[in-house]
């Protein structure tokens, strides 16, 4: 039976002894729960060992009071625990030195996607910093990756750092939260005290749930629109979505698992992707579909869409499946069957106003290059991304604790 990093500290007052007369405060979101659904902040809070002094919350809010991108969430007092809830997504992305001040030891307990644009890794990093600034402790209480080990994508180029982009990894980097502290701590050269009480039991190669322990914990949306597995191993291609004009399906009850708009033919679609590169579209099953988003884009009207299926065990190989290289191949497709289409939106994306949303969520213009460029091919982006990813992977390998 799988135990996370919290699991293992509420269980093992030997964990906690170090915690003893400091003042304690924690990093959570929705899905920071026990093995019993309990939140990581009342569990917490009822230990008499440990003395919780504040909690904050990331993007979505310490308990998920905000359903859409870019809504921020303000300070407030616990109305439970009578102690300060600061957001790290409102007036600040970084704690400031007040908020530092309250805590000797902070606790970082959020589950992730395993995908660089997710903003709690960002988070993480931002709080490794200021610890590492105001002398503070970080504790990450780890949990698992739910789309396991495998890497896609390119790397994060120099100067394109963001709040949806960390740090030089590849859009999927296969690691958990504390291996990714262990990272952060690595490549920022950061001098902090940091401490990842891991899992026990976690087996990211095994059938079926591949990173999540399907079958064993209950599945809590990290974010609003984070309703299951299906959707957290597609988000590594379907978060670009978020950059174009097509609906990713937000308004829908299987957000960021399909996509499509009213105006393209999603059958004609699928046929150009199998036919420019098939070999881009194993390990799942694409089927042609109708949605009508009830919100955000294209909402109310009826799209031409297409769906990722990567839950049936017949069809889902989950170390053939490349989702970053599908959603880019469909990008590809739009643009040869219909190349005026207005495929990259251009609006604020997570507050940058000089760059286009599709360059900041791959960390570089390359990919959108690689789609408009007519004459490239899928090998092309293949020659691009095949060194990145080889890299990461051979450079991760010190940072890994599974």
């Amino acid at each position: 039976m799988i135990q996370f990093g919290l699991d293992r500290l509420l269980a093992d007052p030997a964990l906690r002894r170090p915690l003893a007369g400091k003042r304690i405060a924690l990093l959570a979101h929705p899905a920071s729960v026990t093995r019993n659904l309990t939140h990581s902040l009342d569990a917490l809070a009822a230990l008499p060992d440990l003395k919780l002094t504040a909690a904050f919350g990331p993007q979505h809010g310490l308990r998920g009071d905000k359903q859409d991108n870019m809504v921020e969430s303000p300070d407030y007092v616990d109305p439970l625990h009578g102690i300060p809830v600061f957001s790290l997504y409102g007036e600040v992305r970084r704690p400031t030195g007040a908020m530092m001040d309250s805590f000797d030891v902070l606790l970082v307990d959020l589950q992730d996607l395993g995908c660089r644009i997710y903003t709690f890794i960002t988070t993480l990093r931002y709080v490794l910093e200021a610890a590492a600034q105001h002398g503070k402790s970080v504790w990450v209480l780890d949990r698992p990756n739910p789309a396991g080990r495998p890497v896609e994508g390119l790397m994060l180029r120099d100067g394109w750092e963001s709040f949806v982009g960390a740090g030089p990894m590849p859009m999927r980097h296969g690691l958990t939260m504390g291996e990714l502290a262990r990272w952060f701590i690595a490549t920022l050269k950061l001098d902090v005290d940091c401490e990842v009480i891991t899992m026990e039991g976690w087996q990211p190669e095994a059938a079926p749930g591949f990173g999540w322990p399907l079958g064993e914990r209950s599945w809590i949306n990290p974010s609003p629109n984070a309703p299951n597995l299906s959707m957290a191993r597609a988000y590594a291609g379907t978060v670009m979505l978020e950059g174009t004009t097509l609906s990713e399906g937000r308004g829908t009850t299987r957000p960021l698992e399909l996509f499509g708009a009213p105006d393209i033919d999603a059958r004609a679609l699928i046929t150009e992707m199998q036919t420019l590169a098939p070999h881009w579209l194993q390990g799942c099953v694409l089927r042609e579909c109708w949605f009508e988003p009830t919100f955000h884009k294209h909402a109310g009207k009826l799209c031409h869409g297409v769906q990722i299926h990567v839950e049936d065990p017949v069809h889902y190989d989950h170390a053939a499946f490349r989702p970053w290289r599908l959603q880019a191949l469909a990008f590809k497709a739009i643009r040869r069957l219909w190349p005026d289409y207005p495929l990259w939106r251009d609006f604020a994306y997570e507050y940058e106003h000089d760059r286009l949303a599709i360059d900041l969520i791959n960390g570089s213009p390359l990919l959108r290059e690689w789609v408009d460029d007519a004459a490239s091919l899928p090998e092309d982006l293949d020659q691009q991304a095949l060194p990145d990813e080889a890299a990461w992977v051979a450079g991760r390998v010190l940072h890994l604790l599974y």
